[in-house]
């Protein structure tokens, strides 16, 4: 019995193929349990996990192939894209020509960078004696270019980085000439006696070299290197290297190569604010393993950094073949199966002054204390310099400091109390030696006292004790409301991180007269100040900023316009502070006049240790100095306001 009914399952089966045949005109299979498409579909989802035991496999010779030899050569021709996503999908049904037949997969890889490569490839298939389909496996299903033995691999190309414009929409990093300096061994004489000429040479130039260049690895390197190498020692800007030019050119040994770097204009110029570009560091690596690999340009702090992928673009990505060389050591073919162009960067757009960058960083160039200089256009907010000294060791000060603001923020104050009419330039106020409030005693620089004075007075020498007597006049949130007509506490955004202000509110009498005086809980930033600095000289707030494009998401809006009759007696005030007060080294300054109005600021308990601080503004340019633990206003903020202005003029 068991041969008939063999016989009725062949005749069974030879009709529905038959009929599937004439329908589809030949060539289509029909759908079923047993047809191709069942092993395609588990050979896909195989190749997925990585488990092909249930497929059967055969080389294009009819030989049997084991599945985990398939697995391994799949990964093997995988290559550098073996872990990348792959979505595989069948596309359609398999064609059938008597026991062959052919189906069409898709693959679908994510290359880094959410690049998708897609194409369609054949997979062939043999039905064998037991009516089971195999797949016929050839390294030519992963990709048509590929041959036992290939492995896809990437070649990542690097996009053109593009740059950082100043206010004219110049790169303000652009090829600048330097000169190598070095030693030719063999020539070297001396060489304790040469590293002592070169270490005093390299101390003399201006503005000095930070940190100090380090030759004392220099004996080595020369007993190390070759007779005749050049040896390099550092690399200067040319004017630098004018400077001593005439120390170092004569000494044994000494050669110098001419060369081109992309630098910002000055070794100094906005450092903290356009931040560096430097190889990627393992970091960078280990954070964004898609986006960078080794050796590429990252921007670290400042623009550089905020802006990095804007400025960066997109790599170009290639897929290649690679092959065994003689060796057996896999090399790059020029086989490129993918290819996606690399995207340049796109420049970021500032506000920065080249002029008044310059006039901002040589006005810091001498103080060793962490200090910062901004520098506002007053019309429209432009931000022209944001300076940091020497010592803020790469921290953007200008932008981020959260300092108490002292004596400029009676700048704030006497506008609140003049707006509210509780006094007026000329109202005589008291100015005592000290003043006790709820206990705690308030008293002024050097204890001066000033008797009964009009406020313009007070306001120019700066007393303390007649600003925390008025304090009550402006209530527990006065000097806030004032505080934030000026732009402080604003929603505003420049391109980078920036502290707009914290101003003191509802505070009782002592936080109160504390305020008054910038002391207390509120505390702000240089760029906060120099902001309000332009809304007095203005007369209405304009929010400042550096990044034009892209431009910021919250850019910030408008203040209201302030009294006319309150804001022209604060301007009066503070040039006053200049004609006749706490500024007055400013009043021989060349050009239009200059307002301002000196700080020193508490930072802690003990009243010697404090900030110096000067805002001002002359023409169109409102600014901020700011000096930690610099002494007073007068003494140390005024010097580098009139060095920045004298500068400019």
């Amino acid at each position: 019995m068991h041969r008939p009914h063999r016989q009725r399952h062949q005749w069974s089966r030879l009709a529905a193929t038959v009929a599937c045949l004439v329908a589809s005109a030949g060539l289509v299979a029909c759908s079923g349990e047993d047809g191709p498409e069942r092993t395609v579909d588990a050979f896909l989802t195989g190749w997925r996990s990585g488990d092909l035991n249930s497929i059967g496999f055969v080389d294009p010779t009819g030989a049997k192939i084991p599945a985990g030899t398939v697995v391994q050569e799949i990964r093997e021709l995988s290559g550098e894209l073996v872990d990348a996503p792959l979505t595989l999908a069948r596309q359609g049904e398999p064609t059938i020509v008597q026991n062959t037949a052919t189906a069409t997969v898709r693959l679908e890889w994510t290359l880094p960078g959410e690049t998708t490569w897609t194409y369609d490839r054949p997979v062939r298939l043999t039905q064998g004696r037991d009516d089971q389909w195999q797949v016929i496996w050839e390294p030519q299903i992963v990709q048509e270019q590929l041959t036992r033995g290939d492995r896809l691999g990437l070649r990542r190309d690097r996009a053109p980085r593009a740059s950082v414009l100043d206010a004219d929409d110049q790169p303000i990093v652009a090829p600048r000439e330097v000169v190598r300096v070095g030693l030719q061994p063999s020539e070297v004489t001396d060489v304790k006696a040469v590293t002592r000429e070169l270490e005093a040479a390299f101390r003399a130039i201006r503005p000095a070299i930070t940190p100090p260049v380090d030759l004392s690895g220099l004996p080595k390197r020369l007993a190390e290197a070759k007779p005749d190498a050049f040896v390099e020692v550092v690399t200067l800007r040319d004017e630098a290297y004018r400077q001593i030019r005439s120390r170092i050119y004569d000494l044994p040994g000494t050669k110098f190569q001419s060369d081109k770097l992309d630098l910002a204009p000055t070794r100094e110029f906005a450092r903290a604010v356009l931040g560096t570009v430097d190889p990627a560091h393992a970091e960078d690596l280990a954070k964004h393993p898609d986006r960078y690999s080794p050796g590429d340009l990252v921007g670290h702090g400042g623009l550089q950094g905020r802006w990095d992928e804007h400025l960066r673009g997109v790599p170009g990505l290639t897929v290649i073949i690679k092959r065994p060389g003689p060796d057996g050591t896999l090399v790059p073919t020029d086989t490129e199966v993918f290819q996606r162009e690399a995207q340049p960067g796109k420049p970021v757009k500032t506000t920065l002054d080249v002029a008044t960058q310059k006039a901002a960083d040589q006005a810091l160039r001498a103080e060793r204390r962490r200090s910062a200089l901004v520098a506002v256009r007053i019309s429209d907010g432009a931000i022209l310099a944001a300076a940091n000294g020497p010592g803020a060791a790469g921290e953007n000060l200008a932008f981020t400091a959260q300092v108490p603001p002292g004596s400029t923020f009676k700048m704030v104050s006497a506008l609140g109390l003049v707006e509210r009419g509780t006094v007026t330039p000329d109202t005589d106020v008291d100015c005592p030696k000290t003043l006790v409030v709820d206990g705690r005693s308030f008293k002024n620089s050097n204890d001066f006292e000033l008797g009964e004075v009009p406020f313009r007075t007070n306001f120019a020498k700066s007393c303390n004790t007649a600003f925390a007597a008025l304090a009550p006049q402006l209530g527990p949130d006065g000097l806030a409301a004032t505080g934030r007509n000026l732009g402080l506490e604003g929603q505003w955004q420049v391109g980078l991180d920036a502290f707009t202000g914290k101003v003191s509110a509802g505070g009782g009498a002592t936080e109160q007269a504390a305020a008054a005086i910038g002391q207390g809980t509120t505390v702000v930033s240089p760029l906060a100040m120099a902001a309000a600095t332009a809304a007095v000289a203005k007369g209405a707030f304009t929010p400042p900023k550096l990044v034009l494009d892209p431009a910021p998401e919250a850019a910030g809006e408008p203040g209201p316009e302030l009294k006319p009759e309150a804001v022209a007696a604060i301007r009066e005030m503070m040039r006053t502070v200049v004609t006749s007060g706490t500024g007055s080294a400013l009043k021989d300054v060349p050009g239009e006049p200059v307002h301002g109005k000196t700080g020193t600021a508490e930072y802690d308990n003990n009243p010697k240790n404090t900030h110096a601080w000067f805002i001002g503004w002359q023409g169109e340019v409102a600014f901020a100095v700011f000096v930690e633990k610099g002494g007073s206003g007068s003494g140390t903020a005024v010097p580098i306001a009139e060095r920045f202005l004298r500068a400019l003029s």
